[in-house]
C-alpha cells in the first residue's frame, strides 16, 4: 500500500532523471514542460498519498475502535460468566440443603412411623388391660358389691357398697388407671386409705388385681368398724 506508492514514486524520480540527462542539450521549451511535467507528477503523487495516508488512519482508528469493543465485550462476558458461575455455586448449595432436609424429613417421617406405631400398641394393651380388669371386676361384682364406671382420663372408677352394715349403700370408692410405664396408678379414695400406697405396690409385683380389690374391700371393712 504506501510502500507500493513509495517504490512507485522512487521508480518515477529514476524514470525522471534519466529523460532528463537525455534532454539536457534540448531546448528550453522542452526543458520548462519536463519541469511542469515533473511537478505534476509530484503534486498528483503527494494527493494521493495524502489520501493513502488519511485511509490508513482511519483503519488504525477503526481497528483501535475494533479492539475496544473486544475489551469491553470480553470485560461483559467475564462478568457475566462471573455471575453465573456464582448462580451455579449458590443453586448447588441450595441442592445440598435441600438433599439434607429431604433426609431430615424422612428420619421424621420414620420416627413418627415408629412413634405412632408404639403408641397404637401401647393403646391396644392398655385397653386389653382395662377390658380384663372389666372383667375380672365383672366376676367379683356381686360377691363384693362393686360398680366399675368408666371416667374422665381414661380412669376407671371402682365403687363398693353394702360395707357399712348401717348404711349399705354408703358408697366407698377408689380411680385406677394405667400410668405411661403401664402400672397400676390408684387416686382419689374416699374415704381416704392410707395404706392405698402399700396396696398398689402389691398389685404392681404380684399382677393379682382379684386380690388387690379384695384387699382394698378389706381395708374400706376395717376403716367402718374402727
Amino acid at each position: 500500500m504506501v510502500e507500493d506508492e513509495l517504490a512507485h514514486f522512487d521508480k518515477c524520480i529514476n524514470e525522471f532523471g534519466r529523460k532528463f540527462r537525455n534532454t539536457l542539450s534540448d531546448t528550453p521549451a522542452q526543458v520548462v514542460g519536463l519541469r511542469d511535467a515533473y511537478k505534476d507528477s509530484i503534486k498528483a503523487l503527494a494527493e494521493k498519498l495524502s489520501m493513502k495516508l488519511k485511509e490508513e488512519e482511519r483503519m488504525v482508528e477503526m481497528f483501535l475502535e475494533y479492539q475496544n469493543q473486544v475489551c469491553r465485550q470480553n470485560k461483559i462476558i467475564q462478568e457475566k460468566k462471573e455471575h453465573l458461575l456464582k448462580l451455579v455455586a449458590e443453586v448447588k448449595g441450595k441442592k445440598q440443603k435441600l438433599e439434607v432436609l429431604t433426609a431430615n424429613l424422612e428420619d421424621l417421617k420414620e420416627e413418627y412411623s415408629r412413634k405412632k406405631e408404639a403408641i397404637a400398641t401401647a393403646n391396644k394393651a392398655n385397653e386389653e388391660r382395662l377390658k380384663r380388669l372389666q372383667t375380672s371386676a365383672d366376676v367379683y361384682k356381686d360377691r363384693l358389691g362393686l360398680e366399675i364406671r368408666k371416667i374422665y382420663g381414661g380412669k376407671l372408677q371402682f365403687i363398693f357398697t353394702g360395707i357399712d352394715p348401717k348404711h349399705p349403700e354408703t358408697p366407698f370408692m377408689f380411680s385406677l388407671h394405667l400410668n405411661e410405664a403401664r402400672d397400676y396408678e390408684v387416686s382419689d379414695s374416699a374415704p381416704h386409705l392410707e395404706c392405698l400406697p402399700e396396696l398398689q405396690e402389691k398389685v404392681r409385683k404380684t399382677n393379682n388385681f382379684s386380690a388387690f380389690l379384695a384387699n382394698v374391700r378389706k381395708a374400706f371393712t376395717a376403716m367402718v368398724y374402727n
